[in-house]
């Protein structure tokens, strides 16, 4: 059985499931699972994930007492923390830790996903699946960005995975397609090249020479490594036009990407691992610790995060599933490329990265430069015209929940028809701090009555009011906005005025309209929409 931490259970749960109210003493280690009901014997806790069921609250405290005499390193235990503190202090003395469990949650849920991470089945059919597709994915993706033909092998030159087969492969590639490994005689002769001897001895791509006597075109290759243990290799054959400059930087990111599944998968790892983990790390700090322990992220230093969107049309098109996969996965092997630690996924529809272990909180530049280099070859290679916002940098991953909305407001900033499609806080400052106060307002339910009244009886003057402010308040240039004389414009605004009573050279009776215009404009814009 695999010894794992209550953080590693911790990371599996569905937000909201449970809480870790006490840690561990000692980060005490959970060798199996015991289901303890109140009514019976307490069992030899030493070891074990305890699940205490039958009783709720204050009253588990009898049972706790009888568990404590042979102490586990955690128990879970259904209720509210008001009704545990009792229970907490008792267990605090004894270093076992509490995992408070929402009275609504399942205990066979919780169950399950203690036994997926305590006694892993063996390889699961849904694992291998999930696998197979990833790497495929990956192979497709860098064989784009390099424009060359990909095969992803394990250490006994397996084909785990390839790119779309064109008529631009030569022998080896085929025959290694064909049979799932490549060809003895094939492996045999890069091995006396050398070839397998240098990437053995270096994690950086290697190149091998073309040999059109032997029927081979340029390669470069990379290992992929668990710490010092090979895993595979990744091999690309130049299909034409040769190799590009960028093509060392994509393929150390496809490699660092590859490295990461099959090390998921050689663990054994629960597919739940696989859902959520960028919500869960922008949920809150006692998510964010639990993830960073699991996957030993190193969360006291710097981190960021990138938000990724594409257009309204692009969203709502046939293949906007097909496109943001795609676009996460070339996001993934840049950002991998970047920092290994790198985490790529969804999070409300976007595409987000977070990445953590900065060197410093002046690394704002090479995030940028990273946002920019995906924006740009999804653009070239996935056809999509995405934008992206590169949020605050943060003093450790713990805090990286609290930029979330800086961030999707600065996304939707970028996304808003300007000329910019990477931004950072410093692009869109002030706007950022009104779309806060537009968002506050929206969430108000009180509205100045006649103005409200005025915007939805009077389209015309309406968006006479909304051209005059988007013209700041400049009555000559709206006229010529919306061709119109100049004495009508100021007939209209006058008579705003006065049915309103709000002054409109006033800042404050301004900002009120200004919030009703944009909140007018945004209603009218998704009606326009779905006709």
């Amino acid at each position: 059985m695999t010894a794992v931490t209550v953080d590693h259970i911790l990371s599996d749960l569905p937000l909201g499931f449970a809480s870790l109210i006490l840690r561990p003493a000692n980060g005490s280690p959970i060798e199996r699972f015991l289901i303890a009901d109140a009514e019976d014997e307490m069992p030899d806790g030493v070891g074990a994930f305890v699940l205490l069921i039958g009783v709720r609250g204050r009253s588990a405290l009898p049972a706790l007492r009888r568990l404590l005499q042979n102490p586990p390193p955690v128990v879970a235990v259904k209720g509210t923390r008001e009704e545990l503190a009792e229970a907490e202090e008792l267990l605090r003395d004894a270093g076992t830790g509490l995992l408070l469990v929402n009275p609504a949650a399942d205990w066979d849920r919780l169950l399950s996903i203690a036994k997926d991470r305590i006694q892993p089945r063996s390889y699961q059919s849904e694992v291998l699946t999930l696998l197979e597709e990833d790497l495929f994915a990956i192979a497709q993706t860098t064989a784009r960005l390099t424009s060359s033909h990909v095969v992803i092998e394990d250490a006994a030159n397996k084909v785990l995975a390839y790119s779309t087969v064109s008529n631009d492969i030569d022998e080896l590639r085929k025959a290694s397609i064909l049979a799932r490994r490549g060809p003895r005689k094939y492996e045999l002769l890069l091995k006396d090249l050398g070839a397998y001897r240098e990437l053995h001895g270096t994690r950086l791509p290697v190149r091998v020479p073309a040999r059109p006597q032997d029927g081979l075109r340029e390669r470069v290759a990379i290992t992929l490594f668990a710490g010092d243990r090979i895993m595979g290799y990744i091999w690309l054959q130049e299909t034409g036009d040769g190799f590009g400059p960028d093509v060392d930087h994509v393929l150390k990111g496809s490699a660092a990407r590859t490295s990461t599944e099959l090390i998921r998968y050689r663990n054994q790892q629960s597919v739940h691992m696989r859902e959520d983990r960028i919500a869960r790390i922008l949920s809150g700090p006692a998510e964010a610790a639990a993830s960073a322990h699991s996957e030993k992220i190193p969360a006291e230093r710097p981190a960021a995060l990138i938000l990724i969107g594409i257009s309204d049309a692009e969203a709502q098109a046939d293949d906007a599933a097909l496109k943001h996969g795609e676009l996460a996965n070339l996001a993934s092997i840049h950002a991998a490329a970047y920092k290994a630690s790198a985490i790529v996924g969804q999070f409300k529809g976007d595409t987000a990265v977070i990445v953590p272990g900065l060197q410093s909180a002046a690394a704002e530049p090479g995030l940028r430069a990273l946002a920019e280099s995906i924006v740009r070859d999804a653009r070239k290679h996935l056809g999509i015209t995405p934008f992206a916002a590169v949020g605050p940098v943060v003093p450790d991953l713990l805090s990286i929940h609290s930029i979330t909305r800086i961030a999707e407001a600065l996304l939707r900033c970028v996304g808003g028809g300007t000329q910019t499609s990477v931004a950072t806080v410093d692009d869109f400052e002030a706007e950022i701090l009104f779309q806060e106060a537009v968002q506050n307002f929206a969430s108000s339910t009180f509205r100045h009555r006649t103005l409200s009244a005025l915007l939805r009886d009077d389209p015309e003057l309406a968006e006479t009011l909304r051209t005059y402010f988007e013209a700041s308040l400049d009555v000559a240039e709206c006229a010529q906005r919306m061709k119109l004389h100049k004495n009508t414009v100021y007939y209209r605004i006058s008579k705003a005025s006065r049915v309103t009573g709000l002054d409109f050279g006033n800042p404050r009776d301004s900002l009120v309209a200004l919030l009703h215009i944009q909140e007018w404009a945004g209603t009218s814009s998704q009606q326009s929409g779905r006709k």
